[in-house]
């Protein structure tokens, strides 16, 4: 799976119209390309601009029936005029992310193989349900524009990911599965769970085959609930005799939620989750604070 060397990076974010919750445009300052962020009741607005006549690539984000984040990835010679079409087709989208070039220098097998590799890429990294019905073939692209995709397509990503759409970015891996560097394990084993994961900077990623109780308990919160029958309606967990199973690594947001959820109660995950040392999570965080 792709996975990107974090490297110290300068982005310029402009709102052309002076709201922050309208259109936004986002630029990695020693990049070529630029990111429009269009909530959809101002894709009017945004087809006015110069840019909505460009050639590029674009998401379209917003959320299947099941709550479960949903994505759609195209490319067209017209982004605006595209998106429009998408307007009256496809009911699920709230907000779409165009790319194109600063040097409008893109063309269709540009955008062609971005698409293919964009659909790989969220594909792999399985954050978002894609609403894209057959996966884009991989159009013929010579060596030297497909080394020139690449490159757009590592500014695209951490472009969307800034702006809080990861659709492409695989989770952070722990210690000894394919880098020693990573995060070390975590693990919860209290009230009949077993769970094991890993902190990343986005919350804790609660591993497949972590388990907890079927039923919870009689005091847990309405949202633990509703989050356990969402990850069952996704196909993410399901209910195995008495067990709550977790099928596929999950990221949730904070410890106490990936705890709570898997156990089927409200408990501190700050206490709860525990190192192979014996160390809470809470413990941990103080260590790393007292070595700076």
């Amino acid at each position: 799976m792709h996975q990107r060397k974090a490297i110290p990076q300068t982005i310029q974010i402009y709102l052309p119209h002076g709201d922050p919750a309208g259109i936004r445009m986002a630029e990695i300052t020693t990049r070529t390309v630029r990111l429009f962020e269009v909530p959809r009741t101002l894709l009017s607005d945004f087809r006015e601009m110069p840019e909505s006549k460009q050639v590029g690539v674009y998401f379209l984000f917003g959320s299947s029936p099941e709550g479960r984040p949903a994505a759609y990835i195209g490319q067209s010679g017209n982004v605006g005029d595209r998106i429009k079409n998408h307007d009256g087709s496809k009911e699920f989208w709230d907000r779409a992310l165009v790319a194109v070039s600063l040097t409008n220098s893109w063309t269709s097998t540009h955008v062609g193989y971005m698409e293919w590799q964009s659909i790989r890429r969220a594909t792999a990294a399985e954050r978002y349900a894609l609403h894209n019905g057959n996966e884009a073939s991989n159009p013929h692209t010579p060596a030297p524009l497909e080394a020139d995709c690449q490159e757009y397509l590592e500014t695209i990503a951490v472009l969307m990911t800034t702006l809080g759409h990861p659709v492409m970015e695989p989770l952070v891996r722990p210690a000894g599965s394919g880098g020693e560097d990573g995060p070390e394990m975590i693990f919860v084993n209290v009230r009949g769970a077993e769970l094991r994961g890993y902190s990343t900077s986005e919350g804790v990623v609660v591993l497949a085959g972590s388990f907890g109780r079927a039923e919870a308990a009689p005091s847990a919160a309405d949202s633990i609930r509703n989050y356990r029958q969402r990850l069952i309606d996704q196909g993410i967990a399901a209910v195995e005799g008495d067990r709550y199973v977790l099928l596929k690594d999950h990221l949730f947001g904070s410890p106490s939620t990936a705890a709570g959820v898997m156990i089927g109660a409200s408990v501190n995950g700050r206490v709860t989750w525990k190192n192979a040392s014996g160390l809470t999570f809470q413990q941990i965080e103080d260590r790393k604070l007292l070595d700076v």
